[in-house]
């Protein structure tokens, strides 16, 4: 019986794409692309997407450039209130300002443009390294702040 539980219809998602590839464009415009392996589709208890397999978000800006790349092995979207929550080893590069993020988990709030994590992370950004109990940014990366930064590890290439 617990093996027949599993199959449940309540268990079950509604929608199933698989290697999926999916752009935005806005007034022709690429605004974001998104590949995963597999997205899962759920109504019940609530709206929700998985993303059980990974998922990776690249960003670009009004010229079309490549702005922030995003990375997740596993991430789920409440869709009715538009909060996307990153987990297992996420990465976020700014190609902007050369920053390059690693966490544990990384919510980002649509809605109110601003993406956070209240856990470790590690920063790198050319020669340095910055460790923190978190970090809060706008939607585009360009206002990173790192909370409660325990250190800067100052390095060079030759060393």
């Amino acid at each position: 019986m617990k093996d027949i539980r599993r199959f449940e219809r309540r268990n079950m998602p509604e929608q199933e794409v698989r290697q999926a590839r999916l752009s935005h464009s806005d007034s022709g415009k690429l605004q974001m692309r998104l590949e995963a392996p597999l997205i899962q589709r759920f109504s019940k208890p609530s709206a929700t997407t998985h993303y059980p397999e990974g998922v990776t978000l690249w960003f670009y800006d009004e010229e079309q450039q490549l702005r922030t790349y995003l990375h997740a092995n596993k991430a789920v979207t409440y869709d009715d209130r538009n909060i996307m929550h990153g987990t297992d080893s996420v990465t976020v590069i700014d190609y902007t300002n050369g920053d390059t993020v690693y966490l544990e988990d990384l919510v980002w709030r649509q809605n109110d443009d601003v993406i956070f994590s209240n856990h470790p992370v590690m920063a790198v950004n050319g020669g340095r390294v910055t460790y923190g109990d978190g970090f809060s940014s706008d939607a585009n990366m360009t206002h990173l702040r790192i909370t409660r930064q325990r250190g800067v590890i100052e390095f060079n290439e030759e060393n």
